[in-house]
């Protein structure tokens, strides 16, 4: 992957398209902002194989009965890569974060059954790498849930163009739906290819297109599967970025955190449970302007009575899961490239189908298998902060120490 890359308005506007509509065809993009489809198609190959970007699908955990954790593991000295390592290779790890001297990591959890999320919780402790354990369970995401979430490098297309590429919305199914094994080969061949053609998927899964096309938009209309986009932000000149922990009065931690999903340099803002209530991610051009946000909008937050900041930067490593532009290895690669790129896509489809999802109405686990959970993250949505995608690590690099909690 390259360090640094020079994007010019047009794949700005790519960028933007797909993150609108993240499956829709070249043809349409390209009508849209007035270029030729083989230029939109030119374009979007080079950007993904440049490991600039990428589609992928991803598994909302929340409409299979299940939640979202963030976990963070203090590690003895030394240890933290091979501790990632392990953990980016469950399929209910989205992504690993290492913070700077292998002191602590950070992963987001989104296990699609109780059992696979209390296994990892309760073995995870007697790992000899592990001091220290606290997990979070995410309880609201207030950004991060949708694909457009995050337009900090300018977003150059319009309303009415944004309107014209926006998707018609699914109809949601008559009743709930049961994942099946097939779906499973389904989910994994999008995870690493969120663009994969119908041809594609029927070879993977057995079917018919048509049949692979007709599912794909139960799962979606379900709630059970969306697509999202994953952005190498650091790549883009977004050279600073960081979690926030902050602890905010509980009467006003709704307020805050709206008030921080409309900053444009907070890609994911979630409540969270746990010493510290709410967490975000930011990503700055630089270390400045970094310090500019935090002691001008961070402080000037209603209710945020403390708060504690963990920067990333670029990393070190990052064995990639389905990503096989360059510098990205395949599926099963062990090669390491720097990854400087976080995403926020481990997250809900849409906010209005997070408020009114019924527990009644979320669909039942694989009854013979679980698939591969298909990555992100990032999950939106972009973050970025040095991360890795599932079964992929990437170091982050800390400047603050980890707080007992």
């Amino acid at each position: 992957m390259r360090e640094s890359a020079e994007l010019d308005t047009l794949d700005l506007k790519i960028i933007q398209g797909l993150q609108v509509g993240p499956r829709l065809p070249f043809a349409r993009i390209a009508e849209v902002i007035g270029v030729s489809e083989q230029t939109v198609a030119r374009r979007y190959r080079r950007l993904r194989g440049d490991g600039i970007m990428r589609v992928v699908a991803m598994v909302n955990p929340r409409r299979l009965g299940q939640s979202d954790w963030f976990v963070r593991v203090g590690c003895r000295p030394g240890s933290a890569t091979r501790l990632a390592e392990a953990l980016a290779r469950r399929d209910d790890v989205s992504w690993v974060t290492i913070s700077a001297g292998g002191s602590e990591l950070v992963c987001s959890v989104r296990s699609l059954t109780s059992r696979q999320r209390d296994d990892l919780l309760q073995r995870l402790p007697a790992a000899g790498q592990v001091l220290t354990l606290t997990a979070h369970e995410i309880m609201y995401r207030f950004a991060g849930g949708i694909a457009q979430d995050w337009t900090g490098y300018g977003g150059p297309l319009d309303e009415s163009q944004i309107a014209a590429l926006t998707p018609p919305p699914v109809p949601e199914p008559d009743g709930p739906v049961t994942l099946t094994p097939g779906d499973g080969k389904l989910l994994a061949a999008l995870g690493r290819d969120g663009r994969a053609s119908y041809a594609t998927l029927a070879a993977e899964t057995g079917w018919t297109q048509g049949v692979a096309a007709r599912r794909i938009e139960l799962l979606r209309a379900a709630g059970v599967l969306y697509f999202d986009i994953d952005l190498a932000t650091q790549v883009m000149g977004f050279a600073s970025s960081a979690y926030l922990w902050l602890t905010v009065e509980p009467a006003r931690l709704e307020e805050t955190g709206e008030l921080l999903a409309g900053h444009a340099e907070v890609p994911f803002v979630s409540a969270i449970t746990g010493a510290c209530n709410l967490i975000a991610a930011v990503i700055c051009r630089d270390t400045e302007a970094l310090y500019r946000y935090v002691t001008t909008r961070i402080g000037a937050a209603p209710g945020s009575g403390s708060w504690r900041s963990r920067r990333s930067c670029a990393g070190s490593s990052r064995p990639g899961r389905g990503w096989t532009g360059r510098g990205w290895p395949s599926r099963r690669g062990r090669s390491v490239s720097p990854s400087p790129r976080l995403r926020a896509s481990d997250a809900q489809p849409s906010r209005s189908r997070a408020r009114s999802a019924a527990a009644s109405s979320a669909p039942k686990p694989y009854p013979d298998s679980q698939p591969s959970a298909p990555p992100y993250r990032a999950a939106s949505s972009v973050w970025n902060a040095s991360m890795v995608s599932a079964r992929g690590v990437c170091s982050a690099v800390s400047a603050f120490s980890t707080p007992s909690e």
